[in-house]
């Protein structure tokens, strides 16, 4: 019996892909019906070297569009030309920090929150949290570091590793943080993943207000900023890493060191977790 029923299962779910044909899903999904035949291709050593000096150099200089980074990676003796850099930032998910006259809409479907902590005062762990996603550079190719951090200890609530840029692991990161814990504001900036309606809904259930920078702004999440400064120079690069499984161990101990050993200094000298626990178990 359990055989049978398999079969009627099977048999009703190949019905159901035969009620579409490719060109209504690509229609509904939005993307073009040529994608369903791409393969994508891995990049080369050269191309992941480029890569990793953008990366740096990114860290450096935040307001360099493709043009300056193009003249500076060719100082550096990388052959490249601006549509090839312009390609690797993009895969990267880098841009220039600065305030554009034209902002470009990722999504023009998604709703865009208006930025709340310009005037606020955070003085108790919980008050708000930031996150956002950075690019690492590994010997064999690369992926995707998301993390939530505590805005006022600079905690690190949660972390998630990916190999694509998209919101699924995103989802994952936050699931997790809000399992005990919740802040009022949840600030980002306005990347696709975070004005998702996956991810904003999820924020909107649990009562936390949205923040989100203005396009280009990547400056207002600062502290963010500083942690990916902090886990490159003091983990990443030095490391090397081959793998994402690689540098998902590396990071668990790497984290667990930033929030209970790494004194800060704009937290007198002191961790982030005897900030973060101090102000929540008063």
């Amino acid at each position: 019996m359990e055989g049978i029923e398999l079969e009627k299962k099977k048999s009703l779910l190949e019905s159901e892909r035969k009620i579409f044909s490719q060109r209504k899903q690509c229609e509904l999904l939005g993307i073009a019906r040529s994608g369903l035949y791409y393969r994508p291709c891995d990049p080369s050593l050269e191309d992941l070297e480029l890569m990793r000096a953008i990366d740096e150099q990114y860290l450096k200089t935040p307001f360099y569009g493709r043009r300056r980074m193009t003249i500076e990676m060719c100082k550096q003796g990388f052959l490249a030309g601006e549509k090839r850099v312009r390609t690797a930032m993009k895969l990267m998910g880098l841009e220039a920090i600065y305030p554009k006259p034209n902002l470009s809409k990722n999504n023009s479907e998604h709703t865009k929150y208006p930025y709340l902590m310009k005037n606020i005062t955070v003085d108790h762990a919980d008050q708000a949290w930031a996150a956002d996603i950075t690019y690492l550079p590994l010997h064999r190719g690369f992926g995707y570091l998301f993390a939530i951090i505590d805005w006022y200890s600079r905690y690190v609530i949660e972390w998630e590793l990916s190999n694509l840029l998209d919101v699924d692991f995103c989802m994952e990161c936050l699931e997790r943080s809000l399992k005990e814990k919740r802040p009022e504001i949840f600030n980002t900036d306005q990347g696709v993943q975070f004005t998702s309606r996956l991810f904003t809904k999820r924020l909107e259930r649990e009562g936390v207000q949205i923040s989100m920078d203005g396009k280009g702004r990547a400056l207002d999440n600062v502290f963010v900023e500083r942690l990916w400064r902090s886990v490159k120079y003091e983990d990443i690069y030095p490391k090397g890493y081959d793998s994402l499984k690689e540098v998902r161990i590396g990071l668990r101990s790497y984290f667990q060191f930033y929030n209970e050993n790494r004194p800060h200094q704009g937290l007198g000298y002191r961790t982030p977790a005897e900030v973060y626990y101090e102000k929540r178990n008063r």
